[in-house]
């Protein structure tokens, strides 16, 4: 799996409490110019007095002053970002932790039915090689027949022998293409079980290290350092923790979302494959072959085209009856790790 070294963190406006502070500034500005063209006239009125007037330019140069100072734009910035990540926080769960330790919960219940579609997909696999073989040897012996009704001069037996033979010959080549888009089913399934479980020990690791790390770095660093540090431009270090496990959160959704999609078609792939009468639905190979077709797989990596590569080669034999390959943890440095760095 490939490590995760391009993670982007999301702006504010592109996470929960961004859509609040767009609402919440809507607010504002509607509000404040409502406001305005209601208190025009008073306001008018007041300026009429020289104290009044001296106070409302005062609130002006106030204004002008906040907005013109960079150090005062960055703590009216930082003290709204918080207010919007507060008040989301009564709605949504925005805490990257209590939403990394629910992935874990999604990643456990994947994997016990991604364990269970592997050994349908198997028996399936098992299944279809048979017919495949038995095919073959019905194949051969028509053709068999057929050329003992030929040396007899059984002109109708050989028709009927060597028709049978065709129409097996025609039917097998399409249960062996079947067959190949079963082994890329197969092969990327174990693939993708096989880096879950080391997505998900990942995360499990991360959420106990980094949860102890974030009560210190919080505890630490308070609301009202934190500003300080975004008035004397230095950076936040709460903020900059926090962005690193929105990013995880992030790239470990898409994954969940990839997984939990790749699932899903293999799952209608195969129930619309009725070996018994030797049909399947050609929309379920049209899906898989978008999906090969496709760009690189957040799980996969480059392994995917790897894959593709082995299922089509005629040396690689897939070996069905082969456990499903366990990750080695032994040294490997978690995929996350750079983010903290």
């Amino acid at each position: 799996m490939s490590t995760q070294t391009d993670l982007k963190p999301k702006s504010f406006w592109q996470r929960p409490e961004g859509v609040t502070g767009m609402i919440f500034m809507a607010a504002l500005v509607l509000g404040g110019g409502f406001l305005l063209y209601t208190a025009m006239p008073t306001l008018l009125l007041l300026a009429q007095n020289t104290l009044y007037l001296a106070l409302m330019l005062g609130v002006l140069g106030a204004i002008v002053y906040m907005v013109l100072d960079p150090k005062m734009r960055n703590l009216v910035w930082y003290m709204y970002k918080s207010v919007m990540r507060w008040v989301t926080g009564l709605f949504v769960q925005i805490d990257p932790i209590g939403i990394l330790k629910s992935y874990v919960d999604d990643l456990k219940d994947n994997l016990r039915k991604m364990n269970k579609q592997i050994s349908q997909l198997r028996g399936q696999m098992h299944k279809l090689q048979e017919i495949i073989v038995n095919n073959k040897k019905e194949i051969q012996s028509n053709l068999s027949m057929a050329s003992k009704a030929k040396a007899t001069n059984k002109q109708s037996v050989m028709i009927l022998k060597s028709r049978k033979a065709g129409r097996l010959k025609e039917s097998n080549v399409r249960l062996e293409d079947l067959y190949r888009k079963m082994e890329v089913l197969y092969r990327v399934l174990s693939k993708m079980y096989e880096n879950s479980q080391v997505l998900m020990e990942d995360i499990q690791d991360q959420v106990m290290v980094k949860e102890q790390e974030r009560k210190i770095i919080h505890t630490s660093h308070s609301a009202m350092k934190s500003a300080m540090s975004v008035i004397s431009g230095d950076p936040d270090k709460r903020a900059m923790f926090d962005m690193a496990m929105e990013s995880i959160t992030e790239d470990v959704a898409n994954k969940v979302g990839e997984m939990e999609r790749f699932m899903e078609m293999s799952s209608s792939f195969m129930d619309s494959v009725d070996l018994q009468n030797g049909i399947f639905e050609e929309e379920g190979l049209r899906m898989l072959e978008k999906w090969e077709k496709e760009g690189v797989s957040l799980l996969l990596g480059e392994e995917k085209d790897n894959l593709l590569l082995q299922a089509n080669s005629e040396e690689d034999v897939l070996d069905l009856d082969a456990p499903i390959q366990e990750p080695i943890r032994e040294g490997r440095r978690n995929q996350y790790d750079n983010l903290f760095e």
